[in-house]
């Protein structure tokens, strides 16, 4: 007598391969976002790192004329570096070269309509806020110090004072 496998055993099994790589597709995409998420806020925080040794120095932030700049064009196409890097002056000195945002050529919501994701600098030479632009990928509650309270949904931000929150 052969021995073999009945249909229903064959479709059971291929049901639980299917539930078992969905599982693990839906896994792996929350990693990858939390993933660059975290890269976003070590960013963040070198570009504040290397601003306050810039405002030691110079006793003043890079100024940008309150304008917004940003390496993505919806905010000028700044470069990473030099004196016209979209934080003016800081790299290579205070930092090797400004980092840029994970999905920096990509556009998904909400930002899809306001253009990709980049890293943007303000600053009146006071005070600067930094911000990831159409981050995070995963909610931030609002105890998180990265949390923007003007754009709770889609920016991450650092400010060098509360004077800058609202921005």
């Amino acid at each position: 007598m052969k021995k073999s496998f009945t249909l229903i055993e064959i479709l059971v099994v291929v049901t639980i391969i299917g539930l078992l790589t969905a599982t693990a597709a839906v896994t792996y995409t929350a990693f990858l976002k939390q993933s660059r998420d975290a890269k976003r806020k070590t960013d963040l925080s070198q570009l504040a790192t290397a601003l306050e040794m810039y405002r030691s120095n110079n006793d003043a932030y890079p100024s940008t004329s309150l304008g917004w700049w940003g390496a993505c064009s919806s905010y000028g196409s700044f470069p990473d570096t030099g004196a016209t890097g979209y934080v003016p002056g800081l790299a290579p000195v205070y930092i090797l070269k400004l980092p840029h945002d994970p999905r920096e050529s990509q556009s998904f919501p909400p930002c899809s309509a306001t253009g990709s994701t980049c890293y943007l600098y303000r600053s009146d030479g006071k005070d600067y806020k930094l911000l990831a632009h159409c981050a995070p990928e995963v909610a931030v509650p609002s105890t998180d110090q990265f949390y923007d309270p003007t754009r709770p949904t889609w920016a991450l931000q650092v400010s060098s004072s509360s004077n800058s929150l609202n921005w």
